[in-house]
């Protein structure tokens, strides 16, 4: 059987880079990053397939005239993304917690 810590773990590691990588086209965005330079290019690129679901939900909006670009659908996403990895921590603390709990009742009535 799979180690639930061991994939509280995994999945932690795994939400918390999608979550770093949507955080960094939010402020890449905001700031007018050119899309010329490789590390915006790939966060734009890594972050694109996470955002797809999230694609057109919102208008993007300039602020004041000037090239500072907020992505709303990118924002929902992050908060979407952070309750997904909440919901799935609590989901695999809640099977460590019932197979400690079947262990003890089996110890328990093996005595």
């Amino acid at each position: 059987m799979i180690n639930p810590q061991l994939l509280a773990l995994f999945s932690g590691i795994l939400v918390s880079f999608v979550e770093g990588v949507i955080v960094l086209r939010i402020i890449l965005k905001l700031m007018g990053a050119s899309t010329v330079a490789p590390f915006v290019r790939w966060v734009y690129e890594t972050s694109k397939p996470l955002l797809y679901p999230f694609e057109g939900m919102f208008p993007s909006s300039q602020v004041g005239g000037i090239p500072f670009t907020i992505e709303f659908s990118a924002l929902f996403a992050l908060f979407v993304y952070v309750f997904v990895g909440y919901l799935i921590q609590e989901v695999l603390e809640f099977i460590q917690i019932f197979k400690e709990r079947k262990e003890t009742r089996k110890e328990m009535k093996n005595r």
